[in-house]
């Protein structure tokens, strides 16, 4: 990213984000890998003074691609058929990011003078929630009047739902299998927490809703349970069992209420199961920790690049909501900054055989390059 950015002489900013800053903020949560040779790096455009200012954003980390053997096409291979660059991070969201790369180089090869600053950033662990990317670019002193992140769908998402990731851990009583009867096998009784949960998803999808969210999605929320673990050993009766769980909502909720409903739900399975009365679950809160958040619909952003995506797609893209959590929280949040997500299409997104649509980066490119201009040459 640096020596892309560094090929039109833009000033370029590499550095690892520092723990013990980070540790200082209300919004920082202990992620499982450190910063060691995972650098943010940011490119700043300076303009000649007097002007708006505009955020391009990015992640650069991604999540697994296994199982791997299920995909048709080797997911590191950034292979291009059919109109489609294939592997993974292709569409969430290295394509994105790509676009904004070559509009702002294009930009600067064209000489256009600016009147604000186009900073362009690629950041670490989106994905988990983490603080050492967006936040740290904030932290490191880097502000605009406004952000758009690359983030898909192709349309204008002003709304970043809230998310936490939580376990439930499970206690029964081991013995040896070939006393079973004799034990309390852990892993039942989580399956009694995964129902209960399941429950409470589908719950939750019939009574929260937000239509401009569910205009991208067919539902405002969801609660998935994502890993199950129990027991150590086939010839023990499972003394133990976990489940890690992901539950988001929509500004209508906070995560005080979302985090009451959970527990709740967890305390009334066990009241009603005698072991679990008197060997009650635990609910542990960990990873991701974002409230929900919303730019204002009639932010100049929205209008400006609503207004240069129909110049360039022939249709002005809709205003919606995302069921999923982004980076554009930690500038509403945290800088007072509107920001936006707008992006390609493509397909398999978190899934196999994820594929972004190359025509689609074309234009993107073509949108941020307007919009860089419509923004940056106006006076504040």
């Amino acid at each position: 990213m640096a020596r892309e950015l560094r090929e039109v002489e833009i000033t370029v900013d590499v550095w690892e984000p520092r723990l013990q800053e980070l540790k200082k903020h209300a919004a920082f949560v202990k992620t499982p890998t450190d910063y060691e040779n995972r650098p943010n790096v940011v490119g700043v455009v300076k303009g000649i003074g007097n002007g708006r200012s505009l955020i391009l954003n990015g992640h650069i980390d991604v999540v697994s691609p296994e199982p791997v053997s299920a995909w048709s096409r080797d997911p590191w291979s950034a292979t291009i058929e059919n109109g489609r660059l294939h592997g993974r991070g292709s569409w969430d969201m290295k394509g994105g990011l790509a676009a904004m790369i070559y509009a702002v180089k294009t930009i600067c090869e064209l000489q256009i003078p600016l009147k604000g600053d186009v900073i362009i950033e690629s950041v670490i662990e989106e994905e988990i929630g983490g603080p050492g990317g967006t936040l740290a670019t904030i932290l490191r002193g880097y502000r605009g009047d406004a952000a758009i992140i690359g983030e898909p769908p192709k349309s204008v998402c002003v709304v970043s739902a809230g998310v936490c990731w939580f376990r439930v851990r499970v206690t029964g009583k081991t013995e040896h299998a070939g006393q079973a009867h004799l034990g309390v096998n852990a892993i039942g009784k989580a399956m009694r927490m995964y129902q209960a949960l399941l429950d409470l998803d589908a719950y939750r999808a019939e009574s929260k809703h937000y239509p401009i969210s569910e205009k991208f999605e067919a539902r405002s929320c969801n609660l998935n349970v994502g890993t199950i673990r129990g027991g150590d050993w086939p010839s023990t009766v499972a003394g133990w069992a976990e489940l890690e769980c992901r539950v988001g909502w929509q500004p209508i909720e906070t995560m005080s209420q979302v985090k009451k409903e959970v527990e709740e739900t967890v305390r009334k399975v066990a009241e009603s199961d005698p072991w679990m009365r008197n060997h009650p679950p635990v609910v542990e809160w960990f990873g991701w920790k974002a409230e929900a958040s919303q730019t204002d619909v009639n932010s100049p952003i929205v209008h400006t690049l609503r207004r240069n995506a129909g110049q360039v797609l022939g249709s002005v893209p809709e205003i919606v909501g995302s069921s999923a959590a982004d980076d554009t929280r930690w500038f509403v949040q945290y800088a007072n900054v509107p920001a936006v997500s707008f992006g390609p299409d493509g397909g398999g997104l978190h899934g196999i055989d994820e594929y972004v649509i190359v025509d689609d980066l074309v234009a993107l490119s073509k949108i941020y390059a307007l919009t860089v201009l419509d923004w940056c040459l106006q006076t504040r």
